[in-house]
């Protein structure tokens, strides 16, 4: 965790400075970020994913530890991905519902209608295939 330390000038009392306000401002920026500020409990928090990619496909892998099947949501629309989940926690309070979501944009089209997904042991594997436009292909030279 960072501390921040406030500089006071000795002499600064003496005269007024031109910058004194915008000490000011930046004083209080600090005294803001000092204070802390209470996570939203509501708020959904971001999924782990890695994306790689090969000849045919865009190869998803999202870490959904204790989430079940059913609790899982994948949207393509326009080459913008969107991945929610939530899981049930239990707490002091009782039962509470925990949400997660991820939304990126795609590189290039992919095949709809051709992507498939897995889930396995926490890990949601999506294999998204390239439109044949954008697939690499090799060029006969004559």
């Amino acid at each position: 965790m960072y501390r921040f330390i406030r500089y006071s000038q000795p002499l600064a009392t003496a005269y007024r400075s031109q910058w004194s306000g915008l000490e000011q401002e930046i004083n209080s920026i600090f005294a803001s970020a000092e204070a802390g500020v209470a996570p939203d409990p509501n708020r959904a928090r971001s999924i782990p994913v890695s994306v790689r990619e090969d000849k045919e496909n865009l190869q998803v892998t999202a870490e959904l530890p204790g989430v079940q099947r059913a609790d899982i949501s994948v949207e393509i629309s326009d080459e913008v991905l969107s991945l929610t989940a939530t899981r049930k926690v239990a707490g002091a309070e009782g039962e509470q519902t925990v949400s997660f979501a991820r939304e990126f944009s795609l590189p290039y089209p992919v095949q709809g209608d051709k992507i498939t997904a897995e889930l396995k042991d926490g890990v949601l594997r999506l294999s998204l295939p390239k439109v044949e436009a954008v697939k690499p292909r090799k060029i006969q030279i004559n």
